[in-house]
This record gives structure tokens, sequence and C-alpha cells, in this order.
């Protein structure tokens, strides 16, 4: 395990992962679910949609950070068509961090520099392949800690102001 927690080269810590998505990102989520599994041995919450029907993000977002608050999940993966509500809807919530993440350079900045908790990404912003390659780097890149730390305490400092 490496300083994050994450998994690194001994790889024994099992992240417990909530992953949620609207019916837009039902596909990505599947394929996510499969990454999760192969690559890190992820205990994996599926915190719904469970098929391609339509339903509304945010109750998906809310129930995939409860999971996060209430302690059931290390870390959270949300799909929607565009990322934007589910990012929104899930930085309404204390104690969550979630970044809109499109390309290697935003994945890697948000865990190393931002230290966030919760991935989200748009189905029809990224390609599929693309997710899975830009979860395993999310899940891979510890945070830094050090001059980023006072930035990210004062973001948590937002909470206790809700």
């Amino acid at each position: 395990m490496n300083e994050s927690g994450l998994p690194g080269s001994a790889g024994h810590f099992v992240p417990r992962i909530a992953i949620g998505s609207d019916h837009g990102g039902f596909a990505m989520k599947q394929s996510l679910l499969r990454a999760l599994a192969e690559d890190f041995r992820a205990s994996a919450i599926d915190c719904g949609c469970y098929s391609p029907d339509s339903v509304d993000y945010p109750d998906i977002a809310i129930a995939l950070g409860r999971m996060l608050q209430e302690g059931h999940a290390d870390f959270g993966v949300m799909i929607d068509g565009a990322g934007i509500g589910s990012t929104m809807t899930l930085n309404r919530l204390s104690g969550i961090r979630a970044a809109l993440c499109h390309d290697p350079f935003t994945t890697v900045n948000s865990r190393a520099h931002n230290d966030a908790n919760v991935l989200v990404l748009g189905a029809n912003v990224v390609h599929a392949g693309e997710a899975v390659r830009l979860l395993r780097l999310w899940l891979r890149t510890p945070f830094e800690g050090g001059r980023h730390q006072r930035r990210v305490d004062k973001i948590r400092a937002l909470d206790r102001d809700r």
C-alpha cells in the first residue's frame, strides 16, 4: 500500500468504491465495474441506475455521496451524460470533493492536487475505453499533500459553514 492508501506496487489495499450513473452513463458504468473487478479487485457498491431506463442523476449522485459520507465507500465514481450536473450535485454534499475529468491532466490533478474523492465522467464526452484508462489513472494517483494540503483544508473548512 502506498501512502495514499490506494493500490500501489504492493497492491494490498482494496478500495471500496461507490459507483453510479444515470441512464446516459449506464453502459459506461458497466465497463468501469468490470475494470474495477479485474484491475483492482475493488469492492464496488453499485448505487444505480440498474438499466438504461430514464432516471434523475441527482438521485443517484446523492446516494453515491451518502455512501462516502457514511463510511461505506472510500471513493466514488459517477457517470452522467456530460458530468456537469452530477458534479454540481455531489459538491453540495459535505465531505465530497467531486472532480469532473475528461483527460489525463484533469484526472491526475484532481487526485494529486485536490484530493478528489469522487471521479465524475461524462459519457457523451469521454469514450468508454478512455474512461477505463482515466479510472485506472485516477485510482493510482496519490494525493501529494504538501503545499496542496492547506488548499484542501480550506475546501474542507467550507463544510462547517453548511
